[in-house]
């Protein structure tokens, strides 16, 4: 089996279409898809889909990209949101949170302090709660590293990691998974194929992040997690390695990543 550990379903590219996606990733023994939130307006969204569709489960978050957006009081009720769910065996993580300074808007000292403010206030409640958390962390790594030294969370996964083979062994150190997805796919990505290839294989899952980052073969159309069995075929070649045992163990590193997703698959 397989799991995407991070994709998108309720984003408006698959409006209509989210079950019908769901169902032919299943066909494709994609057996779980993990849907973040972005922001508390799509909260209800990604959990319906999670309890529509056998094979999704869901996260909650507010996304640095929302930041901007996002209110104060948006924690408090992300922290209510979060202790409601807690009883949901759907709900496996905190996410998507993190960090952006790739965009420019996001990168003022004033959307600075703003983006860390509500990165550090989402990791409090994943301590809280005892749940992992899924790390958007573009061009941010080293500041994301920070903060989860200051604060004790019990893990999850650096989201399209895309950071240094150093980097990569402090977020293993600290009991994070490191998502690979259709980046790796495209031959002058020589450095994440390099990270694909010498980086331990238990700290590696697959993810999608649909309907962004297709692979070569699809790019740019819309990415979907149908895709995720190519994108482990893939893997498989770089590491010299049968793709059955790359589908067992990356499945197995996403349920050590988030535990709870064991008791839905």
């Amino acid at each position: 089996m397989w799991i995407d550990t991070h994709c998108h379903l309720d984003a408006a590219e698959f409006a209509s279409e989210e079950d019908a996606v769901a169902a032919r990733a299943q066909q494709q023994n994609v057996a779980m898809i993990v849907i973040p939130a972005v922001e508390l307006s799509n909260f209800a969204a990604v959990e319906s889909l999670a309890h529509r569709n056998s094979n999704c489960t869901y996260a909650l978050g507010i996304h640095p990209i929302f930041v901007p957006q996002a209110r104060e009081e948006d924690l408090a009720e992300m922290r209510a949101a979060v202790e409601a769910a807690m009883n949901d065996v759907r709900f496996v993580a905190i996410g998507e949170i993190g960090l952006d300074f790739f965009i420019p808007i996001l990168t003022t000292p004033e959307m600075r302090e703003k983006q860390e403010f509500f990165y550090t206030e989402q990791l409090k409640i994943a301590r809280d709660f005892g749940l992992p958390v899924l790390l958007h962390v573009r061009k941010s790594q080293d500041s994301i590293l920070k903060y989860l030294r200051r604060i004790n969370v019990i893990g999850g996964i650096a989201h399209a990691f895309n950071g240094s083979f150093q980097q990569a062994e402090i977020f293993i150190e600290l009991g994070f998974k490191l998502g690979f997805g259709g980046a790796m796919t495209f031959t002058r990505a020589l450095q994440l194929r390099r990270l694909a290839t010498m980086l331990p294989i238990e700290a590696i899952v697959l993810e999608t992040d649909a309907p962004d980052i297709s692979p070569a073969w699809l790019h740019p159309q819309r990415n979907s997690p149908e895709q995720l069995p190519r994108i482990g075929q893939l893997l498989a070649e770089l590491r010299d390695m049968p793709i059955a045992a790359i589908a067992q163990i990356t499945s197995a590193n996403a349920l050590a990543a988030m535990p709870r997703l064991g008791a839905v698959i």
